[in-house]
């Protein structure tokens, strides 16, 4: 018998295969000022156009203003390598079972240097072998936060050691955001472009470990 977790995975999956989206891109003429505002600054920013969560989240422009800004900052500017940030991203898009975010980071991932077999674990929800020492104080260090909701002082310590204070804040950072527009998409039911397959299955529940 499924549990409630992997019955609302299931029906998170199904609705993007058969539902529509719920949060549309805005035609333009509909847009109001603070929208249009939104959307061009967005636009002449590194990301070059209005797609994926951000049509939902023109619902709220000036929300959607600050949080790009935040994305823009943690893609393009911030302190950790590209890899790792893709592979945060990637974590979080799988934690949330959020296709369109999976779908779109993964060509990132394997361009910035993260290897396919890793990527292939975090789709099915297995620890990955043959990290490198970075991915796998990331993997240990964001499995651990997203499981239990927060880290032990070894995880804490090796992390910091690893990637300094503001790395670290990065990395939390990096897997916040897209948890957050993970959220938004699933709710908004963001389709995937052109009709692809849908990337990730559905995880069963997964339980914090014992002390």
């Amino acid at each position: 018998m499924a549990t409630t977790s992997e019955s609302s995975s299931a029906i998170t999956a199904m609705n993007y295969a058969v539902l529509p989206d719920r949060m549309p891109p805005i035609p333009q003429d509909r847009m109001s000022d603070a929208q249009k505002q939104a959307v061009a600054e967005l636009v002449a920013g590194p990301r070059g156009s209005l797609r994926g969560p951000f049509n939902a989240l023109l619902r709220s422009p000036e929300l959607m203003r600050r949080v790009q800004r935040v994305g823009e900052y943690l893609r393009f500017q911030g302190v950790l390598d590209v890899r790792l940030n893709e592979m945060a991203a990637l974590m979080g898009a799988r934690a949330m079972t959020q296709q369109y975010e999976w779908n779109a980071h993964v060509p990132h991932a394997l361009k910035a240097g993260l290897a396919p077999g890793v990527i292939e674990a975090i789709a099915e929800g297995r620890r990955p072998t043959g990290m490198a020492e970075d991915e796998e104080i990331c993997y240990d260090f964001l499995t651990e936060l997203l499981v239990s909701k927060g880290v032990c002082d070894a995880t804490y310590a090796r992390a910091v050691k690893k990637f300094g204070e503001q790395g670290l804040i990065d990395m939390i950072a990096v897997v916040g955001y897209y948890t957050l527009l993970a959220m938004i998409m699933n709710v908004a039911r963001t389709a995937i472009p052109d009709g692809k397959p849908l990337p990730l299955a559905p995880l069963p529940l997964q339980l914090a470990p014992r002390a």
